[in-house]
């Protein structure tokens, strides 16, 4: 049943996420000269509330199911509960942050300033 879980919650933050950025590619189309931060804070408002509401009615549903359901169950829920709090966070923060540094090239200053990565990228040029 964990695995179950882990799969179901997984499957669930995809998805979340894709929304997110789907979003966003729907708003670089239609807002052409915007910086990226800008987009990405647009596209988030725009669909946290969906996020939330998807969120909530699951967490409703899973902690109903675990006042009624029996103990085989359990650990199932108890998965899933934790999955949809921490994948709904991911998709709505994480997620979008690491797309703006990414756009934003800091990534890959991240990745510059740790000496062994450095020195392979030197080693190549």
């Amino acid at each position: 049943m964990f695995i179950t879980g882990v799969l179901a919650t997984i499957g669930y933050s995809v998805n979340d996420t894709i929304v997110v950025f789907d979003r966003v590619r729907e708003n670089v189309a239609r807002y052409p000269g915007a910086a990226i931060a800008e987009l990405v804070n647009l596209s988030v408002r725009e669909t946290v509330g969906r996020s939330l509401n998807t969120s909530i009615t699951l967490l409703v549903v899973v902690t109903t199911l675990l006042l009624f359901a029996g103990p085989s169950i359990r650990p199932l829920l108890y998965v899933l509960m934790t999955g949809v709090i921490v994948g709904t966070y991911s998709s709505i923060f994480i997620a979008s942050l690491t797309l703006v540094a990414w756009e934003q090239g800091e990534i890959g200053d991240a990745f510059r300033r740790i000496p062994l990565l450095g020195r392979l990228r030197r080693a190549r040029a």
